[in-house]
């Protein structure tokens, strides 16, 4: 019986309406708001812009990722931002500084960012600190070592091939580190919808003591998607200095933020058990359509963020109405 209601925890809705009854809401928001700025602006609907839109949201959309995994199974991270900082300034020092091969340099990113992540996961898991603890302290020890590394300094300057990564279009359509943000996006889903570990996630956030009793290692569970998160954040941190071109300590400040934004607004319930990458995806876009448009409009930066958070509340609000009907 235990491991029966696990399985339909973790079942993907039998009909096509009720798989996407989750994303439909900020679907149509989406198309909305694409059709308004159309009409407000000459510019938005262009190819161009279009693209730069996709430029833009590599980092949020490669960082929302692991923030999904994390809301899916009823946790939080607050640190992303501040590992994405620190994974940047680990990538400059090597390769910059301490001179060894930018392949070594990256490695060493990803192998530091999954260590950030191994720690969160225990203080949750063995110390049973709350995900918003622990995940806070790693947001201000990350932060904080990622300005001890070259005392505040940015590094500037990184191999012409790593640059181009972010510039050169292939097939004149998109750069390499767009084909990375749908690549992981594309490999979440799958690992979602198709593998059992991906159902495991939906069970643990919908019910953590039924998944325990059923069988699953709860514990492991959440370690591993905390390591993903962070080390999701540490290659968001490498997309994001092959775009600048630099490093520095302050990169990331706020990103914690826009990637649970993204998340919520595409229909993944902060109390854990519900949602999906198709609507993260959706998420991404809305933020990013969100923040081009209003360029577009030369809305002030400030106006932008009260807009924005208003869009926040509006997406959880309609979660909790629609959780409440369903």
């Amino acid at each position: 019986m235990l491991a029966l209601e696990i399985k339909e925890q973790g079942r993907s809705p039998k009909n096509g309406l009720a798989r996407l009854s989750g994303a439909t809401g900020p679907l149509i928001g989406l198309l909305a708001l694409c059709v308004f700025l159309s009409l407000g602006t000459d510019t938005f609907l262009s190819v161009r812009n279009g693209l730069n839109i996709l430029d833009q949201i590599t980092v949020l959309g490669i960082m929302s990722v692991g923030m999904t995994f994390v809301i899916l199974i009823g946790g939080i991270d607050l640190s992303v931002g501040s590992v994405l900082a620190l994974s940047m300034m680990v990538m400059g020092w090597t390769a910059n500084i301490a001179g060894l091969p930018m392949g070594v340099a990256i490695l060493f990113v990803l192998l530091g960012s999954a260590f950030c992540g191994l720690l969160v996961g225990l203080l949750v898991t063995a110390f049973r600190v709350p995900a918003f603890i622990a995940t806070l302290a790693m947001m201000s020890a990350a932060r904080g070592v990622a300005n001890m590394i070259t005392d505040g300094q940015q590094i500037v300057g990184f191999p012409d091939w790593f640059m181009m990564l972010a510039i050169d279009r292939h097939f004149g359509v998109l750069t390499a580190t767009v084909f990375l943000m749908l690549a992981v996006l594309l490999v979440a889903w799958l690992f979602l919808k198709y593998r059992p570990e991906g159902r495991m996630l939906y069970a643990v956030g919908g019910n953590p003591e039924v998944a325990r009793l059923a069988g699953i290692n709860v514990p492991l569970v959440t370690i591993g998607v905390y390591v993903v998160c962070a080390l999701l954040a540490g290659l968001a941190g490498i997309v994001l200095a092959a775009r600048l071109d630099s490093v520095q300590p302050s990169s990331g400040f706020g990103y914690e933020l826009d990637t649970i934004a993204a998340v919520v607004i595409g229909g993944t319930s902060l109390s854990g058990g519900a949602g999906g990458i198709g609507g993260t995806l959706i998420g991404v876009l809305i933020i990013g359509v969100l923040r081009n448009g209003l360029n577009l409009l030369n809305v002030s930066p400030f106006l932008q963020q009260v807009i924005i958070g208003v869009v926040i509340v509006l997406a959880v609000g309609v979660e909790t109405l629609r959780r409440k009907r369903a």
